[in-house]
């Protein structure tokens, strides 16, 4: 896959991210919160990415925050963790390396 970035809410959730991709892929944090200067900053980082992904929890703050991550990256993709595990940081690395071989990236599959 070319240059990639991937958008999540927090930290854990960019380690956990890491700890299966196979390839370089660039993650961004908003931490929870959304602005309009963190969307013109998000924006300016991610100018020279070839594909934007969302990846947000399944909580209510999660959908909010996808729903601004949306307005500003509208052809960016979307990628869910399962509404059972309801945050990135607490899906399985497993199903999370599932999700993003979907999505086409190359991941390495944890063995338990």
């Amino acid at each position: 896959m070319g240059k990639c970035v991937i958008i999540v809410e927090g930290k854990t959730d960019k380690e956990r991210l890491l700890r299966v991709l196979a390839e370089p892929v660039t993650i961004f944090c908003t931490f929870g919160s959304y602005s309009q200067e963190k969307g013109e900053q998000l924006l300016a980082q991610a100018e020279s990415a070839e594909e934007v992904y969302l990846f947000t929890d399944e909580d209510d703050s999660g959908k909010k925050l996808r729903a601004s991550l949306s307005e500003d990256f509208p052809h960016a993709g979307h990628l869910h963790t399962p509404k059972m595990y309801r945050e990135v940081a607490d899906t399985p690395l497993p199903v999370l390396a599932e999700i993003l071989e979907r999505a086409g990236f190359a991941v390495i599959v944890p063995t338990p």
